[in-house]
């Protein structure tokens, strides 16, 4: 009975100390080399991928867009596919800065290595396949002049009847250099911004959520925005 109390009591500060995730995704493992990222999503193994849809407005009661989320791992790469649903897909382009994709549709992933998050590394990722990398200090310290590893990601988007497709693929080595990766298990975030449209260079944003946060206003800089990917 004691070694069972001690163990709740763990489990218990666990959960306080917000170090173990709510919702958990597992990413299977593929054979090397056994997927090859086009933007489309067509390769075959993505069939053995769970897929996520439990995308929601946490901030609005609204029935949101569908939106769904896949990945996989072969020991070398994380691969990752959202497919989108959107009758208007908007992207801004004017010098083709990377800045832009912050006024555009898009799909994000946040990574941290805990809830201190300083730093942590997000990749918001547009339509046209734009990348606006950057790392941010707790809380909204953003540096945005910072890249991924270079050679360490691979980004390519399709758009769709409908919708969108972005299929992305992340070094393991990366998130290993990062700290990211500990014990095979990622805390990440998966988002979504919905452009409803673009008027005097401020775009319309809806937020889509794998997660609620817990945050009254629109945040996903929040230890509380993050769940778990795990790496079987």
């Amino acid at each position: 009975m004691k070694s069972l109390h001690v163990i709740l009591l763990m489990a218990a500060a666990a959960l306080i100390s917000g170090e173990v995730c709510g919702q958990t995704y597992s990413v299977k493992k593929i054979a090397p080399r056994s997927l090859r990222v086009d933007g489309k999503g067509h390769s075959r193994v993505w069939s053995k991928a769970d897929k996520l849809t439990d995308f929601t407005y946490p901030w609005d009661s609204a029935h949101a867009p569908a939106t769904s989320f896949a990945a996989l791992w072969d020991g070398d790469w994380l691969y990752c596919l959202y497919r989108v649903k959107d009758d208007s897909v908007i992207t801004l382009v004017k010098n083709n800065d990377k800045m832009e994709v912050g006024a555009s549709d898009r799909v994000e992933i946040f990574l941290k290595k805990n809830d201190a998050m300083n730093p942590y590394y997000c990749l918001e990722l547009d339509a046209d396949g734009r990348i606006l990398d950057y790392n941010a200090a707790y809380y909204r310290k953003m540096n945005f002049p910072w890249h991924w590893p270079e050679g360490q990601l691979v980004v390519k988007a399709s758009r769709v009847k409908g919708g969108y497709i972005v299929e992305f693929a992340i070094s393991i080595q990366s998130l290993k250099d990062l700290g990211l990766l500990e014990n095979d298990r990622l805390q990440a975030g998966l988002f979504r911004a919905e452009c409803k449209g673009i008027t005097g260079g401020r775009a319309d944003l809806r937020w889509i959520s794998w997660i609620k946060p817990a945050s009254v206003t629109p945040d996903f800089h929040i230890p509380s925005a993050f769940g778990t990917l795990m790496l079987q």
